[in-house]
């Protein structure tokens, strides 16, 4: 398998979220990944995507998220980027602690770290990598 580049650039709407979705779909067909590797690229993908949508560009659709999927043999990296003003990994605080156990919200990031075989941030938390063994 060679490797191969696929670029998407949104601009910070959910309603485009079906494209990110769309383009892991074919990409999961087109490079025979298996469902499994396929829903955890999906989950933590999407996830990522709606943080720099809502949280990164804070919904301005004037601002994009641009998503970055590179696929060889052995992995899929996936760099996403927002255009916010960032945030710090280390501020962010652990869903599984007693006192964030019930929360709504604050999983994503945990799941992400999960889902992918590594993950890393950088440009001050407005760029995030990931990367899934295939």
């Amino acid at each position: 398998m060679a490797k191969s580049d696929n670029l998407l650039k949104l601009p910070s709407r959910v309603d485009y979220l079906k494209r990110v979705e769309n383009l892991i779909s074919n990409l999961s067909s087109h490079y025979k990944i298996n469902t499994e590797a396929k829903d955890k690229i999906s989950l933590a993908v999407l996830e990522a995507v709606s943080n720099a949508i809502f949280h990164g560009n804070k919904l301005d659709y004037k601002k994009t998220v641009t998503i970055r999927f590179q696929v060889n043999k052995n992995c899929i990296s996936c760099v996403i980027k927002d255009e916010g003003d960032g945030f710090d990994i280390l501020c962010v605080p652990d869903p599984t602690l007693p006192e964030n156990i019930e929360k709504i919200n604050g999983r994503g990031l945990f799941l992400m770290k999960h889902l992918a075989d590594s993950v890393e941030y950088s440009a001050e938390g407005r760029h995030v990598k990931m990367i899934f063994n295939i």
